[in-house]
């Protein structure tokens, strides 16, 4: 029963890979989202300025400036400035929280500029409609595609959840291990004293002589 339901979960995780969201950003403000990705996972996203001038041209105080993304050890895989849209992929090197950090110039009166901004890792990451249209598969076919890379996924987080749990076990069996340890020295010490203490209590009445 524990593994069926550690199996939803991991769907779960996987079916939720595919992050898209708007969020708001004010002139001479900064924005920053963070996706716990895998190493050897791919990602791809993309971003988009939304006009406020609809069918008008697009104001420059609405463009921004992107650092997406920054890997857990500083390295970026995406830089543009004073644009209004832009893209990223690659596969992560490392695994760890990758930072995608959106920001805009300050303008006078300050600007609220909106943000479309989509961010896809593992499975929910491939272009499954260029797939289909490359291979001319079936739909069938395109389907089962689509399962063999979620199966795929889920075996390797399985794996992944295992190694996670044996480092979480060999962790509980060195801190018992020093915790006992610890205790009996800490018995050893409260002896020690107890003894030292008698020895002084008696050394102490045979001088007086009330022993």
């Amino acid at each position: 029963m524990s593994r069926f339901k550690t199996l939803i979960l991991i769907v779960g995780m996987i079916c939720t890979a595919a992050d898209s969201m708007r969020f708001d950003l004010t002139s001479g403000g900064t924005k920053c989202i963070s996706e716990d990705i895998k190493a050897n996972a791919m990602t791809v996203g993309k971003y988009s300025v939304i006009n406020p001038n609809e069918g008008f041209p697009f104001p420059d105080t609405h463009k921004i400036t992107a650092r997406a993304v920054s890997s857990p050890y500083g390295n970026n895989y995406h830089t543009a400035d004073n644009i209004e849209s832009g893209k990223f992929a690659f596969t992560a090197a490392e695994e760890g929280d990758y930072t995608a950090c959106f920001w805009s110039l300050d303008h006078k009166p300050p600007q609220t500029i909106t943000i479309d901004f989509e961010w896809r890792t593992g499975v929910a990451a491939k272009d499954w409609s260029k797939v289909a249209k490359k291979g001319q598969v079936e739909v069938m076919e395109l389907e089962l595609k689509k399962l063999y890379d979620t199966a795929t996924s889920i075996h390797e987080e399985m794996f992944y959840l295992r190694e996670r749990e044996e480092e979480m076990q060999e962790l509980n069996r060195a801190t018992n291990s020093k915790m006992a340890t610890f205790s009996f020295l800490s018995l050893l010490v409260c002896l020690a004293v107890a003894g030292l203490q008698l020895w002084h209590l008696k050394t102490f009445f045979e001088r007086k002589k009330l022993l």
